[in-house]
């Protein structure tokens, strides 16, 4: 029999349509629906010392305009406010290939979101304020244990620009019932001030950077990733009043934490700890005297810096460069005259 283009087109209709429940997914209603509605419920944790640490190392009357900086600079970091949140739903099998992702303006503290996936088990990875901040990077997510945040890699960076947070929560999506998820999300990095006082030193010029902390962050278990050659980071000068020290503030992952092993007292102040042998990260002070030398001081610190603390640490400077302070546990190292042929110029 002899088929003209009419026929043709109507047998393959035909076939398309027997079909169409296991080829065409956007519409599902004639075939058995696999998958339920889920309301998911996110929630920013702040757990933070700021005002603790503000209270404690800037409470005279010469610190009020330096803790007003410091409180102004860190409002975007120290933060339970989300502007924009990344949810990513893995394969808990195999690869843990992701299998749905979303991306949400949130600015809340606390955002709700009902989605519809296949019934099945998930390993649910979420990420927030990471749109605004060029410093961090939400990498190699297609899988759920590769899944990490990076910082450029280069010797010099500038530091964080927002208070980045990240969660991990399992998930068993069922059938025919009506299920809320909780997740709350922390934050993974911190900051670091060096309040100086340069009164009566004649310094020109000082410049300020920190180093020893980690390069990135996996999300999946909730660790850090270091290097053996972690980038120096610029601490930003801060604007206070005239015939007050000098403020230096910077956003970073955390150090490392006490060797052997993490000791933590378990208070409820979640920064308590035990100092290591060794420096676990640095200060690097340039202080350029009024004959023009230039004068290189490390503060060595042998306490852990955490996820969401802020470490405040006063010094004084001097007239031959050198930069001083009263904390018992900081090693400090001078050089003098310090000239290598460099200069610290940060990846903008």
């Amino acid at each position: 029999m002899k088929l003209n283009r009419y026929h043709c087109a109507t047998l393959l209709l035909s076939a398309l349509l027997m079909v169409s429940c296991s080829v065409i997914d956007d519409d599902r209603s004639d075939c058995g629906d696999d998958s339920n509605n889920f309301q998911l419920d996110y929630e920013l944790q702040l757990v933070t010392n700021i005002t603790t640490e503000l209270q404690t190392e800037l409470s005279t009357q010469t610190d009020v305009s330096v803790a007003t900086a410091l409180r102004g600079y860190l409002s975007d970091i120290f933060t339970d406010f989300a502007h924009d949140i990344d949810l990513s739903f893995y394969d808990t099998q195999d690869d843990s290939i992701r299998l749905q992702h979303d991306q949400h303006v949130m600015d809340a503290n606390q955002a709700s979101y009902t989605l519809n996936l296949p019934m099945r088990q998930y390993m649910h990875l979420a990420a927030a304020n990471l749109v605004e901040n060029p410093i961090v990077s939400l990498v190699t997510d297609e899988h759920c244990h590769t899944a990490k945040f990076l910082q450029p890699t280069a010797d010099t960076i500038t530091s964080h620009t927002t208070g980045v947070f990240s969660a991990r929560l399992p998930m068993d999506v069922q059938e025919g019932i009506s299920q809320h998820f909780n997740v709350h999300l922390y934050m993974t990095n911190c900051a670091t001030a060096l309040v100086i006082d340069t009164i009566g030193s004649g310094i020109r010029n000082l410049q300020v950077f920190t180093t020893g902390f980690a390069v990135g962050f996996n999300l999946a278990d909730s660790t850090y990733i270091y290097s053996d050659t972690p980038p120096i980071i610029t601490a930003n000068a801060l604007n206070t009043n005239a015939n007050t020290p000098q403020v230096f503030c910077s956003v970073q992952f955390p150090s490392r934490e006490t060797q052997p092993t993490r000791t933590i007292i378990e208070t409820t102040d979640p920064f308590v700890s035990t100092a290591a042998d060794e420096s676990l990260w640095e200060y690097r002070i340039y202080a350029t005297t009024a004959e023009g030398t230039e004068t290189e001081t490390i503060f060595h610190i042998n306490t852990p810096q955490r996820a969401g603390q802020l470490k405040v640490l006063k010094a004084k400077a001097h007239a031959d460069g050198a930069v001083s302070t009263n904390d018992p546990t900081v090693g400090v190292n001078v050089t003098t005259n310090w000239n290598n042929g460099g200069q610290y110029n940060p990846e903008l």
